[in-house]
């Protein structure tokens, strides 16, 4: 009997402090686990839908993290292709699970839209913190027809701050008690992420603008290129491999250009990228936005950019 008692006793505690750890998050990608992390300082379990490596655009989940949902507290969305796609199915499958859509209060961009700026740009961290202003005061695109709106928010520092108030004001729903904590570690990282911000203006500062252009097979930097003064030119053509038409043009474009550099995702396909790198005599260098260490990797793409362009 005393054996059972001390059983049971010990599953009690176990329950309690299961209670006490707060509550379980979900995130879409990677990147975002990154941002949660910071405002819960750790506190906080989070799991990533589309695993390491995976390609959000077709990723199924598994049936394991589906039955993990029905643990969680709160899910934060990133208004991706898996959202629109299995957002619907998971909150149906979870309907207790808080959802909160981080893209809310950005403008979304479209995808691939190509964005030219004067040479100042790059290095005005006045220009930088109205950016961010202006981005705060517009409407989000959550909820309507995304169709070609650009989704790798999470690639300018600016609009992670955006995202940053989301999960702050997430987590405290969810978990009032620490509401205090997590508004402390978010402005922590939003100084953190200006000092980001002003380190990699002072990277790519010194490119002259005749030298802003890249290639990249699937249009993931477009945010990152609006922010830093950089021109965005893709490979794919809407979704797709390019045709031997568009091969031809990007090819053209890419001698024009001296373009010395084509990126690639590993996420993704880069058998045109190949054709078109040795057409032009440039080498292929994988770029991740969805890698796992966000901040580093934000500094290493724009090191990579640099060392490109110039």
């Amino acid at each position: 009997m005393r054996k059972i008692l001390c059983l049971f006793t010990l599953f009690l505690s176990l329950i309690s402090a299961s209670a006490q750890a707060g509550p379980l998050a979900f995130v879409t990608i990677t990147p975002q686990k990154y941002f949660v992390d910071k405002v819960s300082g750790g506190e906080v379990p989070v799991s990533v839908m589309v695993e390491p490596g995976a390609n959000p655009h077709a990723y199924e989940p598994r049936p394991r993290q589906m039955a993990e949902l029905a643990t969680a507290s709160i899910y934060f969305t990133i208004g991706d292709s898996f959202d629109q796609t299995w957002l619907e199915r998971i909150t149906s499958a979870s309907p207790g699970m808080t959802v909160v859509h981080t893209a809310k209060g950005i403008a979304k961009i479209p995808m691939g839209e190509e964005h030219q700026h004067d040479e100042g740009h790059a290095g005005d961290e006045h220009e930088g913190k109205a950016r961010d202003a202006h981005e705060t005061r517009n409407h989000d695109h959550d909820g309507q027809d995304q169709g070609t709106l650009d989704p790798h928010i999470w690639l300018d520092p600016a609009l992670v701050k955006v995202q940053v108030a989301s999960i702050r004001d997430g987590l405290s729903a969810v978990d009032p008690e620490r509401a205090d904590l997590y508004a402390a570690n978010a402005r922590a990282f939003e100084k953190e992420l200006d000092a980001l911000d002003r380190e990699i203006r002072s990277i790519l500062q010194p490119l002259p603008q005749e030298k802003r252009t890249f290639l990249v097979f699937h249009p993931s930097w477009g945010y990152f290129a609006k922010a830093y003064g950089l021109t965005q030119r893709s490979i794919e053509v809407d979704g797709k491999e390019p045709s031997p038409k568009d091969l031809a043009r990007i090819i053209a474009t890419g001698k024009k250009s001296g373009a010395r550099v084509v990126f690639v995702q590993p996420q993704f396909s880069q058998k045109s990228a190949a054709v078109i790198a040795k057409q032009i005599g440039a080498t292929i260098v994988r770029l991740d936005p969805l890698a796992a260490d966000w901040a580093e990797n934000l500094r290493s793409a724009a090191h990579a950019f640099a060392g490109a362009l110039e």
